[in-house]
């Protein structure tokens, strides 16, 4: 495969040449690989006559590739001259096979205008091994159409499986649509997903489909969903089936990764070969789902369409559930309606109202892109420079776009060897309008010839944010418009731009995985939107004229970026000098080398340590200040609207959380009123702000701008206007509150630009050459304007920067550190507008500075400049890389010198390695070697050297600085890995790789020496003297090499010493740029290289700094992560503040630490205005660590905080403390509570002397707080207000404790720690008998805060009592909250009865009233076989069609609980005696299993306690508890049914059965598992004996069975009985509502309810219940009547006694629990945050000690009836004949066919012949047997999904009769004539006669008709003509009518009465005779004579007997001609 192009010649070539003639030779480009002719010297005419080939190597030519020739002029000094250009275009030779053409073209000029120099060549393409078509197969440079996920598999043929649900629902159509006016707007923007993989699960739900195209066929329903494919079984001869089939798809995938995957819906015809199966299909993404209400779709129709040919309109509808589930999510119920949802679909179909899918093109005019950067290597470059001396550098970069949406994507051509590259193409992209797709993606890829393509970018452009439904109303303001974007650039991001030959660590981030950390070029583009047409062409080039007129959008202005450093700390990396790169696009980049210079970064500076925690970069009162010059399209109408939406959010935002905490602060109704009212008038004031017009002659807009400029007008002003009508009609605040949310939400979605071209502004954090930490801001928060609603929030604004690492490091490798802090100030603006930026800054001096390094090495001790180890010149940049000579340094145009040459010193070389230390370990290295291996061992070449194994001074050489004092003598350092000597040996020094143990080949060998010193003079002296010594030098750094870190102090091995010289500029003219050339790099191409290294040094001078002191309050936490394998933490915390940082005290052993402890930041300096820093204060972070006594701190959290300052100390504002939340990898990690003050301290003078305590409050601050020890605590003014309080604990018990070192936990006590106070429970003496404590009363009498937000958690203990007097800590719950357990002291009189709350009765006096005599009903309503409990529970569903005689009976209902029982609201967990804490030890971890190692049992209770020690105490509210002993019970579980499990096996279902545990009790029902299934009906009832709380968890399990493997868990859920035996609301056994003693609803508790009444009295301290009589009773203070309960009630014959009945009726008043299903979620442990389906169940709690109980409930489920369908064809009439026979005639051989959908057992009578006028004759007999439920109206069916399948499948289905007429053929398929469905539960009624029948008698969705029906199982029979039709075109077409008998007869009758099927025997009841068909009804060729009588003599008859005259007359002529000459001849001679 190959590309051959012959270079024959050319004519009249330009001559350029001033004298005589060029040297012309061709230059031929092609795919990037570039091949020249040889060079014709001195001719205008040259001929070459070669031959170039270009080897494709495998990849084939794409009709869009083009062969570039260039004629050049060869010079032999000098840039060879370009005379002409062509190109070739390779789209007719891509057609296929060889193809070869030969061409003379004229050549273009550099213009690109023709002149008439010809070029005359051939080429010939050879396309690879058969290929047809190099476009269909290349992925070149042609642009292409790839369909992505579209994978159609071959159809699997499979038979409907048995019990599928009636195939078309009885004949209904597809619901009637009704006209809806919808208001239609644009969707919410998807925020920014996580990137971190988390557990998803989808779950489809295929129920049905209505009005597929096309009759008789057999749909099949394909589910595709990120890359994995499920299916529905095949229906047969349906266009309405339905399936009810659900599917499960299971991902670990990133919202940002899965949301934006499809999925897709194909029906397909099984019937039919794979190429036309498909009848529709639909596609959305996942998001659309997610983005839902609950996550879900449920019950959607789908408007299925056909993907290839748009105009073909709807297909049919399918209906859906869909839901997407993530950790956490609950599951709704996807359960399909009772109720005919034939009303109204416009509702339900999922598409915008009264739209249909309509074919539509994506059209994107693809102009251009810039800034690529580099992808591919430069090593053949380099080769090629060495061998082709003058040829043009290439861009290393082969960029190509990338255009895809909803599945389809696009590709331009490639463009060879270039960044900025010119495609000009139009992309067109085919699609279906409107589409369920949220985002187009555009992406440029670098192409490769070799290995994959490489992603240069990628850009997600939401759909929503560049259209908008608007309002379909014709008089609507706003009518919304279709998609359309642009002309504009789109920024593209993701890694860093420097490129690597090694794998790219942030790849991911190209894909658009996560948030990009550098610019990587833009891309010019316009979208816009044709609906009514499908392109027909994917990829055209753009007009001309296109290209000219977006000439304007391209137009640029100059900005500027200025940044101003304040401050740099808590810095990371320490290694190298730090520098800070500020960059917007490709401006600033200083890694670049095609980046023009630019002053944009800060001057390398070493970290200094802070003396505590940190370093920072100590910049003192010189701020480094950069600025970048840029060229940016003007967007600024965009950005400031922009600003302005952002603006109005955060004013809404602000006074919202005014509004809250005056809610939460309990203000007074008024008052917050008032704050909302000010609220509304701003928002009304916001709303009505202009936005601002595009500039003419500035701004170009385009038609998305004025687009956007509509919608968020009308948006703002309808806001505008509800904010007013709020304001005068709200009534209540939490409702108002919540309205203001939405408007808050309407306006956020607003706030996106989705045309923003101007790239984010980006810092860098740089150490060395490597970049270590960014930050983007978007470039409107710093964009300066002049109206001050639409500056820039962040512009000249001092703010506080977290550096955040590229990529997902912080998530892999859980770096918890801060890379930096930075405080800073950026504007962007025009140039012209920088004197605002100048303003800005009034605390300091801008200055401009000349830079130079002074070089020199030492030779022989003396210092010089020249010599061999001078590697650099004598002044050189701060690199040594260009020669900087000072006289040779130039102003700039517009600048001049304000000073000399000056020396400034670097900050950084003032401070020594031990700065900021008070403690510090001199450590060196000393080492030994040995020429030959197992020699002896002798001093290196290198005796002393560092870590790092460079040569230093030796240990007796170091010496004492001045103020230390050595601790200790030189010792070997032994911890660590090496010998007894301390030695550690290696083979090379250089190498490393040092081991403890000497091998005979080790060389090398070191070890460390170490010697501790300790500062004695004081920190502050220290730091001063530093500084004098720094100002007194002369500016030197030292170091042993140029290349190595530099220092202040010389040492003797420093062989090299540099210092910076510094010159300022000031500016005469303010426009003129900074940027200067020096003279000594005026030419040369190293100093273009370099230029960048002459860019200025930007400062920001303070000449005075104010000093500060900060004082930080810390008190307590609470809720800290556990960080020791104790399940406990040792916590302290870190204070950062700018340069200074400082360590609380440490907390030993505590989750809630208490520090009560002051930290005083003394002699803070800060530079800048002191009402600025009170205005805007900078932020102090603090973070907690667990202390680990080997080892680092561990990480425990992070949070950070603003002081309150106070300028003047004498400010009486008191700081209060505040809950600050503690953050750790973006996760909680428990909160601190603390206060921040920073005081402004006053000028000292220099001869003022201070003592320590006037040093260390200043003149006039606030007095220190006392002292506790060395320790300053909170003073008391801050500190929260204490108050006597009483804490009642109830320890009842623990329960499932795990082992401890391998050992049961069996004597456990509890240690209950609050405010300093602890309190120890009694010790169980053994957990295996009883688990509960002996003494569970505990009272606490302590010391607490008033105010709730203080109060302490309570730390909750286990101790295990072991052998030897050991108590391990064994668990561990902290309560962070007592707040739900607080109550009001008793008092005496609480202890009175009162009232019962919840009572309906009278209140008033005591009264009698005698009940009515009760009626007796019947006997025979004893008895009622079709009532039993599932008619109770289908009545309570409310699937009446299920129980119709139990609710005719008007019986009780039972209340069913949509999820636990537990969680309603009334029970509350059922905690009312006690709760369950979770016991922990153990780490914190994500990754790690979870640390609950078992459970308290217990509550508590808090209430104030009066002050006075001599007042008594208030009544104990915990009293009266039950017997701690445990209780042998029995426990009924009543397992009903499972709910949409999740399936296990491949086919999509699951065989489930139950498991129940409950202790060491285990029983199970695998040998009655349900196959194939997924909603099975378990019925099942466990009776089990347990003693609670030994056995207290119930745990029921939902398996699958497998015959060979281990059984799988679905899911489980567990109960605790224990708290449902123990609680107040009679959990034990639900209550009914009546009293029943028979019957299905016979009592079954073991006590009455008048027992019961009285025990609810006694617990709850009520008086009662006194009884009058038999119908009345008082309980409390109110007195109930039994006819107030049955006034109105029918009388049951089950029921029991009246006093009884009352009894329960008053029960029935109070919280207790109800008779009831309750609705589980189970859960798998594999996936323990996503449910795996649902069980309703209930269970019955009986202790023994009560007595037995009453009989359980069956529940066995319903066992289906016998029954026999026997249907006798009789006859069919009017049937369309369908062919013609051989003599013309139509004619129909008709039969039919019938079959119960589901069972798909066909039968069909025997065929009538030759039917001439419709009418067939059969008297035919079909037998159906089938299984009923008529309670249920259902059939059951149960039979084998596959032949190999081992169970039948049983499914529940609407009883069908399929009945249709065929017309038969012999040698071809028989015609499909028409068909009948009838749903024997609801059938029309016949016709008696035949003419009488139509389609009318059958239900039809565009019919108004009503249709009587009738049921066929209470007629039992009914006999008429029923019409069957075709609707194959989708219109029903009469086609035959079919006289039948139904009979519905028992099974056990029809063994009485059998029949036969057809005219078999026993043909009976009633016996058929043989049809009496006409003569005419035969088969033709087995009856020759009969064909011959009745079709040929018959139609032709008088053609044979004229036939048959005309012969006898033929022969009589014959015979009178042949014998008439004869007797002629005889008369005449009278023979």
């Amino acid at each position: 495969m190959s590309l051959q192009l012959v270079v024959i010649g050319a004519t009249n070539v330009p001559n350029p040449e001033t004298f005589g003639q060029c040297d012309p030779y061709a230059s031929v480009l092609f795919q990037g690989q570039k091949k020249k002719t040889q060079v014709v010297k001195s001719e205008l005419n040259p001929t070459w006559n070669e031959t170039l080939d270009f080897d494709l190597q495998g990849v084939p030519a794409s009709s869009n590739d083009e062969v570039v020739i260039e004629i050049k002029d060869w010079e032999r000094v000098g840039r060879n001259r370009l005379l002409g250009t062509l190109k070739v275009k390779l789209a007719d030779l891509t057609r296929g096979g060889l193809q070869s053409k030969t061409l003379s073209e004229n050549l273009l000029d550099a213009n690109g205008r023709p002149h008439q120099s010809k070029l005359n060549f051939k080429i010939t393409y050879t396309p690879p091994a058969g290929s047809q078509s190099g476009e269909s197969q290349t992925q070149g440079s042609q642009g292409q159409v790839v369909e992505q996920g579209d994978d159609d598999d071959s159809e699997e043929d499979e038979e409907e499986a048995a019990g599928d649900q009636a195939d078309g629902g009885g004949g209904l159509g597809l619901p009637k649509r009704k006209k809806k006016h919808k208001m239609g707007k644009r969707k919410k923007t998807r925020s920014n997903l996580s990137n971190k993989p988390q557990d998803f699960q989808v779950r489809i739900k295929i129920l049905e489909a209505r009005q597929l195209q096309g009759a008789n066929i057999q749909p099949v329903t394909r589910v595709t969903c990120f890359n994995q494919m499920k299916q529905t079984r095949v229906k047969k001869s349906t266009n309405s089936p339905f399936w009810n089939e659900s599917f499960f798809f299971n991902f670990h995938a990133s919202p940002a990764e899965l949301f934006d995957e499809l999925i897709e819906f194909k029906v397909f015809n099984s019937k039919k070969l794979r190429s036309d199966a498909l009848i529709g299909a639909f596609k959305c993404d996942v998001g659309l789902v997610y983005d839902e209400n609950q996550h879900a779709l449920i019950n959607k129709w789908l408007l299925l369409s056909d993907p290839e040919d748009t105009m073909s309109g709807a297909k049919g509808y399918l209906k859906i559930c869909a839901v997407v589930l993530g950790p956490g999510d609950e599951a709704p119920s996807m359960k399909t309606s009772s109720q005919d949802d034939s009303g109204d679909i416009e509702s339900n179909l999922l598409r915008p109202a009264g739209v249909q899918l309509r074919p539509a093109s994506f059209i994107l005019k693809l102009y251009r892109a810039e800034d690529i950067p580099r992808m591919d290597s430069a090593f053949m470059e380099g080769v090629k420079k060495v061998f082709r001396i003058g040829e043009e550098q290439k861009e290393l970069v082969d960029p190509y776009f990338v255009f895809s949406f909803a599945g389809k994507e696009l590709k331009s051509k490639i463009m060879y060897c270039c960044d900025h590259p010119e495609w000009n193409q139009e992309l067109r992209l085919g699609l279906q309008f409107p589409s369920m797709c949220e985002r187009i993606k555009f992406m440029i890829k670098d192409w490769d010839r070799l290995s994959e393509d490489d992603t240069v970018g990628t850009f997600l452009l939401p759909i929503s944010l560049i259209s908008s439904s608007g309002d379909t109303d014709a008089d609507s303001v706003f009518r919304g418009f279709l998609p359309t974007f642009g002309p504009c650039y789109v920024n593209f991001y993701g890694s860093t731009r420097e490129y690597s030959d090694l794998p790219d660590e942030y790849e991911d981030l190209n894909l658009g995985k996560g948030e990009g950390v550098s610019y990587r070029g833009r891309a010019l583009v316009e979208l816009k939107t044709e609906l009514g047409e499908l392109p027909e062409t994917a990829i055209e080039d753009i007009h001309s004229d296109d290209i000219l007129r977006v000439q304007k959008f391209m137009r640029r202005r100059k900005y500027r970026l200025h940044a101003a450093f304040l401050n740099a700390t808590m810095v990371n990396a320490i290694d190298a000098p730090i520098e800070f790169e500020v960059s917007i696009g490709n401006y600033g980049n200083k890694l670049d080398e095609n980046v023009a210079p630019c002053a944009s970064t800060t001057q390398p500076t070493n970290a200094v340590f802070d003396g505590a925690c940190y370093y920072f970069l100590p910049w003192g009162g010189t701020k480094p200040c950069v600025v970048v010059d840029s060229s940016w399209e003007d967007i600024s109408f965009r950005l400031e609207a922009l600003n302005l939406l952002l603006k109005i959010i955060d004013s809404l935002d602000a006074n919202m959380d005014r509004v809250k905490i005056g809610i939460k602060a309990k203000l007074p109704v008024p008052e917050v009123a008032q704050l909302l009212i000010s609220l509304l008038d701003q928002l009304v004031v916001d709303c009505r702000k202009e936005f601002p017009d595009p500039v003419k002659g500035h701004h170009q807009s385009n038609e998305l701008d004025k687009l956007t400029s509509q919608y968020r007008r009308s948006e703002l002003d309808m806001i505008g206007e509800q904010a007013a009508k709020l304001r005068e009609n709200a009534t209540d605040i939490n409702e108002a509150m919540s309205e203001i949310e939405n408007y808050l939400a309407m306006l956020k979605n607003l706030a996106v630009e989705p045309q923003n071209s101007m790239p984010d502004v980006s810092i860098w954090m740089i150490s060395g050459e490597k970049r270590i930490a960014y930050f983007r801001i978007p470039a409107n928060e710093v964009l300066f304007s002049s109206n001050s609603n639409t500056i820039g929030r962040q512009c000249g604004k001092l703010q506080t920067i977290q550096l955040k690492f590229p990529g997902l490091k912080l998530e892999k490798e859980k770096k918890w550190e801060i890379p930096s802090l930075l405080q800073v100030r950026i504007w962007l603006g025009l140039q012209n507008q920088e004197e605002e930026w100048h303003k800005m800054q009034k605390e300091g001096e801008l200055a401009v500075f000349a830079e130079t390094y002074e070089n020199m090495v030492s030779i022989l001790g003396s210092w010089t400049t020249k010599g061999p180890t001078m590697s650099r010149p004598k002044f050189s940049d701060s690199q040594g890389k260009i020669a900087l000579p000072k006289e040779f340094f130039v102003p700039p145009p517009g600048w001049r010198w304000d000073s000399e040459w000056y020396i400034s010193p670097e900050l950084s070389m003032m401070f020594e390695k031990d700065a900021g230390h008070k403690k510090f370990i001199e450590d060196i290295y000393e080492c030994q070697s040995r020429g030959i291996p197992g020699g002896s061992w002798q001093q290196a070449s290198r005796p002393w050297s560092d870590v790092k194994g460079d040569q230093c001074p030796g240990r007796d050489e170091i010496v004492l600085q001045e103020g230390w004092k050595w601790d200790e003598e030189w010792q070997v350092d032994l911890n660590r890995a090496v010998d007894e000597e301390g030695w550690e040996y290696c083979v090379e020094a250089t190498i490393g790789g040092y081991g403890p143990v000497e091998k005979n080949y080790h060389l090398c060998r070191r070890r460390r020496w170490l010697r501790s010193r300790t500062l004695t003079m004081d920190v502050k002296k220290k730091a001063e003297q530093e500084k004098k010594q720094a100002a007194a030098a002369d500016g030197w750094e030292y170091a042993p090499l140029f290349n190595m870190k530099f220092h202040a102090i010389e040492r003797t091995m420093d062989l090299v010493r540099r210092r910076r010289w510094h010159r300022k500029m000031v500016a005469d003219n303010p426009k003129s740029s900074c940027f200067f050339a020096s003279q000594a790099s005026a030419d040369g191409e190293q100093a273009a290289e370099n230029a960048s290294l002459t860019a200025p040094r930007m400062f920001l001078t303070f000449d005075k700094s104010f000093k500060y002191q900060l004082r930080v309050y810390l008190y307590q936490a609470r809720g800290l992560l556990a960080a020791d394998d104790s399940g406990l933490s040792d916590p302290f915390v870190q204070v950062s503040f700018l340069t200074r940082s400082m360590k609380s005290e440490r907390v030993e052993k505590s989750l809630c630490p208490t520090w009560d402890q002051t930290l005083i930041f003394e002699d803070i300096e800060i530079h800048g205005n002191p009402k600025s820093i009170e205005s805007q204060p900078p932020d102090i972070y603090l973070e907690l660590f667990d202390h680990d006594t080997f080892g680092k701190p561990e990480f425990l959290g992070r949070t950070k905080a603003q002081p309150m300052v106070k300028l003047d100390p004498a400010d009486a504002r008191t700081p209060v403390l505040q809950w600050y939340d503690i953050m750790r990898y973006g996760t909680e990690g428990g909160e601190l509570l603390a206060a921040f003050e920073l005081f402004l301290m006053k000028d000292v003078g220099e001869d003022e002397i201070l003592s320590e305590e006037e040093w260390m409050t200043g003149k006039d601050l606030p007095f220190l707080p006392p002292k506790r020890g060395n320790l300053y605590l909170v003073p008391n003014g801050i500190r929260p207000v204490m108050q006597r309080t009483g804490i009642e604990i109830v320890s009842w018990g623990v329960r499932n404790m795990k082992k401890y070192q391998l050992a049961n936990v069996s004597s456990p006590s509890i240690e209950f720690e609050c405010g300093g106070h602890v309190i120890q429970s009694t010790v169980i003496k053994d957990t295996k008998k009883n688990p509960n404590f002996d003494e569970p009363l505990l009272f606490f009498d302590v010391m607490l805060p008033k105010d709730e937000l203080y109060m302490p958690p309570v730390n909750i203990r286990v101790r295990d009592h072991r052998q030897f007097g050991r108590k391990p800590n064994v668990g561990v719950f902290v309560l962070k909250s007592l707040e739900e357990f607080r109550i009001e002291p008793l008092s005496i009189l609480d202890e009175d009865d009162g009232d019962v709350q919840g009572g309906i009765g009278n209140s008033g006096a005591e009264h009698v009233i005698d009940m009515p005599v009760e009626e007796k009903p019947k006997k025979e309503d004893l008895v009622d076989d079709e009532i039993d409990w599932w008619s109770k529970y289908y009545a309570s569903i409310g699937e009446t069609n299920k129980c119709k005689k139990y609710m005719e009976k008007g019986y009780d209902k039972i209340k069913i609980y949509k999820t636990d029982l537990e969680k309603d609201e009334v029970f509350k967990n059922f905690t009312d005696f006690c709760n369950t804490f979770s016991l922990c030890r153990g780490k914190d971890e994500d990754e790690e299993d979870s640390n609950v190692v078992g459970e308290f049992k217990g509550t508590f209770r808090v209430y104030p306690l009066p002050q006075d020690p001599n007042e008594p105490l208030p009544p104990k509210a915990l009293s009266a508890l039950p017997p701690s002993a445990p209780e042998e019970c029995i426990v009924r579980v009543y397992v009903i049914k499972a709910i949409e499990l999740q399936p296990n096996d491949s086919s999509g279902l699951a065989d489930p059965y139950l498991e129940v545990i409950l202790g060491n009790k285990k029983v199970n029902t695998r040998d009655e598992y349900i196959p194939n299934s997924i909603d099975p009906v378990f019925g099942k009832m466990f009776e089990i004996t347990a003693k609670i709380p030994l056995a207290k968890d119930l745990t029921v399990r939902v398996k699958d069975y497998d015959l060979i493997s281990a059984d799988d868990i679905i899911g489980e859920t567990t109960i605790d009985l224990e708290n449902r035996y123990l609680s107040k609301h009679q959990a034990l056994c639900g209550l009914p509502k009546s009293y029943c003693v028979t019957g299905t609803n016979q009592w079954r508790d073991s006590r009455k309810p008048k027992e019961l009444l009285d025990e609810y009295c006694r617990k709850n301290n009520v008086t009662g219940p006194m009884f009058y009589g038999n119908n009345s009773v008082k309980v409390g203070k109110t007195v109930y009547n039994l006819s107030q309960f049955e006034q109105n009630t029918r009388s049951n014959i089950h029921w029991g006694l009246p006093e009884e009945r009352l009894a329960l009726h008053v029960l029935n008043t109070f919280p207790l629990v109800k008779e009831h299903v309750e609705t589980r979620p189970i859960y798998n442990p594999l996936q323990p945050g996503i449910d795996q389906g649902k069980l309703q169940m209930f269970v019955d709690i009986f202790p023994k000690s009560l007595g037995p109980p009453g009989p359980p409930f069956d529940i066995t489920p319903r066992k289906p009836k016998g029954y026999v369908l026997r249907a006798i064809i009789w006859n069919t009439v009017d049937v369309v004949l369908e062919e013609e026979s051989i003599t013309g005639e139509k004619m129909s051989d008709i039969y039919v066919v019938g079959w119960m959908s589901g069972i798909d057992e066909r039968q069909k009578t025997d065929v009538h012949y030759r039917s001439l006028d419709g009418e067939g004759n059969f008297n035919w007999r079909f037998v159906f047997p089938i299984d009923y439920l008529p309670a249920e109206q259902s059939m059951v069916v149960k039979k084998k999904e596959h032949f190999w399948s081992l169970d039948e499948t049983e499914q529940h289905l609407a009883p069908i009769l399929m009945t249709q007429i065929w017309d038969n053929d012999k040698f071809s398929a028989d015609d499909f004539l028409g068909t009948l469905e009838l749903n024997l539960n609801n059938m029309p009624l016949p016709a008696k006669k035949a003419r009488s029948c139509n389609l009318k008698m059958i239900p039809d969705v565009n019919s108004t008709n009503t249709v009587k029906t009738v049921s066929l199982f209470e007629s039992k029979r009914l006999r008429g003509f029923w019409p069957c039709y075709n609707d194959e075109t989708g219109e029903r077409i009469l086609t035959g009518k079919v006289e039948m008998e139904l009979e519905l007869i028992s099974a056990a009758e029809a063994e009485e009465r059998p029949s036969g099927c057809g005219q078999d025997e026993p043909n009976m009841h009633p016996k058929l005779d043989p049809p009496k068909r006409p003569e005419t009804s035969f088969l033709w060729f087995t009856s020759p004579w009969k064909t011959f009588k009745f079709i040929v003599w018959k139609r032709y008859k008088w053609y044979f007997i004229g036939g048959i005259l005309f012969l006898i007359f033929i022969a009589l002529v014959v015979l009178f001609v042949y014998a008439f000459p004869g007797l002629i001849s005889r008369k005449i001679v009278g023979v």
